[in-house]
C-alpha cells in the first residue's frame, strides 16, 4: 500500500528543499524525493546549487581571491609575505567541505520539520483517487502518494553540438569546479556569469584563460555603463575577452583542445588550451518525471508550461525553479518554492520578478535590480540617473578598493526607484537594499534621506541616490 502525503517535492534543490519545509511548517505532511548522491553515495541535496554551483564556486572564489590578494596585495598593507605556494588538492578538499556542510544542514532540516527523505528519483506513474501516484526508485525504493506534486528538478548544462562533456578535458560548471592542476591555458565558451566567474578563479590561480563570447556585447543583459567598466576591468586583470565570435569546429586532443573560431572583424583565428569550460546556459531538466505517463505539458524547450502561480496543466501539480520560465537564480527557485506551499496551504503566495536580485561574484563584484538605462529608453520611460564612484567612498579606500560605482534610475516625475546597478566591492550584499526599496515603491529621496553609518560601502547608495537629485556630498 503506498504511503499518502499531503505534498510530495520531487527535487532537493533551492526551490524543491524550501517548498517542503514552508509546506511542513503550514502543517502539511511533506515528503521530498532526491537523487544527488555524494562521493559515497550518500545523499547530497541542495541540488545544483550547493552541489555544483553557487555554494563550491563561491568557495574557490574566496580561495583565488586569497591567493591574488597574497600575491599582488598584500604588500601595500605592508605585510610581505614569500613563498607562496598553491595546493590545489587543499583547495578542492575545502570546497568539497563546504558543500557537505551544506548538504548535511538540509538534511538536519528535513528531519526537525518531519519531512519525509527519500534518495531517489521520482516519476509520475499515474492519477490516483487520492493524488498523484509517485515512484521512487534508487538508494530508496518506494511507492507515495501526493495530494500535491511540487516539480523541483532543475536543470543541466548545455553542451555544444557535437561536443559532449567529458569533465576531464570540455568542462561544464560540474567539471570547472574540480580541476586537479591549475591549466597553462584555458579556454572558456561564454561569457556569462559561470564563464566569467570559473574564468576568474583559474586566473587568479595562474592560468592563462580566454573567453569566448558569440553575442556581439559584453554582458548586453547589464546596464550598458556597468559592462562596459566589467570590460575594462577584467581585461586589465589579465582575462581575454573576445564578443562577436564564430566557432568553427572543436577538436579535441590527447592533451590539448583546439578551438577554431572567426573574430568579430572576420577573421579566422585559433586558439589552442588545455581545457574548455563550456558555459552557454542551461537546459531544464525532466529527464525520468515521466511526463508523458501522466500528461504533464512541456514546451518546445522542455520547460514545464507553469502559469503565473506555478500550476502546471495538471490539477494539484506545481513547478518551480530552473525547471519552468523566468531566470534561473536559486533566490528566484525559492521564492517560487515558498510563494506555492503557501498557495497549497490555502495562503496568497507572490514572487516579484521585477525585484528579483542577480549577482556575478567576480572581483569586482557586480549586482542588479530593475531596469537599466537601455531599457528605459527602449520603454519611453522619463528618468533620472544618479551614481558614485567607490574611489570617493572613505571604507572602500580602507579596503583597498575603489574600482565602480553605484548607480540608480528613478522615474523623472515620481522619484520611484526603477533600477539599481552595482559594480564594486561587496556588491552582492548591497544590492539588499536596493531590492527592498523597489518592494516597497520607494523613491530615490528616501534612500537619501536614510543614515547610512560611517564609514560604510553602503554610503555609496546613498550618495547615488543624492546624484540622481545632483547633490552629493562626497563628489
Amino acid at each position: 500500500m503506498s504511503t499518502q502525503f499531503d505534498v510530495v517535492v520531487i527535487g532537493a534543490g533551492p526551490g524543491g528543499y524550501i517548498a517542503a519545509i514552508r509546506a511542513a511548517q503550514l502543517g502539511l505532511s511533506v515528503a521530498c524525493i532526491d537523487a544527488w548522491q555524494n562521493g559515497q553515495g550518500g545523499p547530497a541535496p541542495g541540488g545544483t546549487c550547493t552541489n555544483v554551483g553557487c555554494i563550491p564556486s563561491k568557495a574557490l572564489l574566496q580561495s583565488s581571491e586569497h591567493y591574488d590578494q597574497v600575491n599582488h596585495h598584500f604588500a601595500e598593507h605592508g605585510i610581505e609575505v614569500k613563498g607562496v605556494s598553491l595546493n590545489v588538492e587543499q583547495l578542492l578538499g575545502r570546497k568539497n567541505s563546504v558543500v557537505k556542510q551544506n548538504n548535511d544542514g538540509i538534511l538536519y532540516l528535513f528531519k526537525k520539520n518531519k519531512i519525509t527523505f527519500f534518495h531517489g528519483k521520482g516519476a509520475f506513474t499515474g492519477k490516483v483517487e487520492s493524488g498523484w501516484a509517485i515512484n521512487v526508485t534508487g538508494t530508496t525504493t518506494a511507492d507515495i502518494v501526493g495530494k500535491h506534486v511540487v516539480i523541483a528538478t532543475g536543470s543541466s548544462a548545455r553542451e555544444l553540438p557535437g561536443l559532449p562533456f567529458d569533465e576531464q578535458q570540455v568542462l561544464s560548471n560540474d567539471g570547472a569546479l574540480n580541476i586537479s592542476a591549475v591549466p597553462k591555458k584555458l579556454g572558456v565558451i561564454g561569457a556569462g556569469v559561470i564563464g566569467l566567474e570559473m574564468g576568474s578563479v583559474w586566473r587568479r590561480l595562474g592560468a592563462e584563460v580566454t573567453v569566448l563570447e558569440a553575442i556581439p556585447e559584453f554582458l548586453a543583459a547589464l546596464d550598458q555603463q556597468v559592462a562596459k567598466e566589467a570590460f575594462k576591468i577584467f581585461t586589465k586583470q589579465g582575462l581575454a575577452i573576445q564578443t562577436g565570435i564564430k566557432l568553427g569546429e572543436i577538436k579535441v586532443g590527447a592533451k590539448s583542445i583546439v578551438v577554431p573560431y572567426t573574430d568579430a572583424a572576420g577573421a579566422e583565428q585559433k586558439l589552442v588550451v588545455d581545457k574548455l569550460i563550456v558555459s552557454i546556459g542551461r537546459v531544464p531538466y525532466t529527464g525520468g518525471l515521466q511526463a508523458d505517463t501522466v500528461g504533464l505539458q512541456l514546451d518546445a524547450r522542455g520547460f514545464v508550461v507553469v502559469d503565473g502561480d506555478c500550476k502546471t496543466n495538471l490539477p494539484n501539480v506545481w513547478a518551480v525553479g530552473d525547471v519552468v520560465r523566468g531566470p534561473m537564480l536559486a533566490h528566484k527557485a525559492e521564492e517560487e518554492g515558498v510563494a506555492v506551499a503557501e498557495r497549497i496551504g490555502g495562503q496568497h503566495g507572490h514572487v516579484n520578478f521585477n525585484t528579483i536580485p542577480w549577482v556575478i561574484y567576480t572581483s569586482p563584484e557586480i549586482s542588479w535590480v530593475g531596469q537599466n538605462e537601455q531599457e528605459l529608453k527602449a520603454s519611453g520611460r522619463a528618468y533620472k540617473a544618479g551614481s558614485f564612484p567607490f574611489l570617493a567612498n572613505g571604507r572602500a579606500r580602507a579596503l583597498g578598493d575603489t574600482t565602480g560605482f553605484v548607480k540608480i534610475l528613478a522615474d523623472a516625475v515620481t522619484d520611484e526607484v526603477l533600477g539599481v546597478h552595482i559594480i564594486g566591492p561587496m556588491a552582492s550584499e548591497l544590492i539588499a537594499e536596493a531590492v527592498t526599496i523597489m518592494e516597497f515603491k520607494g523613491a530615490a529621496e528616501d534612500i537619501a534621506r536614510i543614515c547610512h553609518a560611517h564609514p560604510t560601502l553602503s554610503e555609496s547608495m546613498k550618495e547615488a541616490a543624492l546624484a540622481v537629485d545632483k547633490r552629493t556630498l562626497n563628489f
